[in-house]
């Protein structure tokens, strides 16, 4: 991943920005075929954008709780992080395991 902190911060080249932020945010009380309608598009213009990546990462270390991040739903990037959170105590494991061995 190319560093973009010498271009400015990554969020400045992102696609999103010249969208509707409402399709990246849920209004309250959207019903649910709106809702799966709306994160669909929002996926749409996030898999055309140049720093989907970046986004996606910042996404997942703040954690955000709520939108389209990269790509991904506030749901989606909670089953990533905790499939992360299984490797890395499974990584943990073998290397005390390794060690003591």
């Amino acid at each position: 991943m190319p560093a973009r902190d010498q271009a400015g911060p990554w969020h400045s080249e992102a696609v999103c920005r010249r969208d509707e932020a409402g399709l990246f945010f849920a209004p309250s009380k959207e019903p649910t075929a709106a809702r799966l309608s709306r994160e669909e598009a929002a996926k749409r213009v996030c898999a055309r954008c140049p720093v989907m990546v970046e986004c996606r990462e910042h996404a997942l270390l703040q954690p955000e709780p709520y939108g389209v991040w990269g790509g991904l739903t506030a749901a989606e990037r909670r089953v990533v992080l905790a499939r992360r959170r299984r490797r890395e105590a499974e990584l943990q494991r073998a290397t005390r395991v390794a060690a003591a061995g």
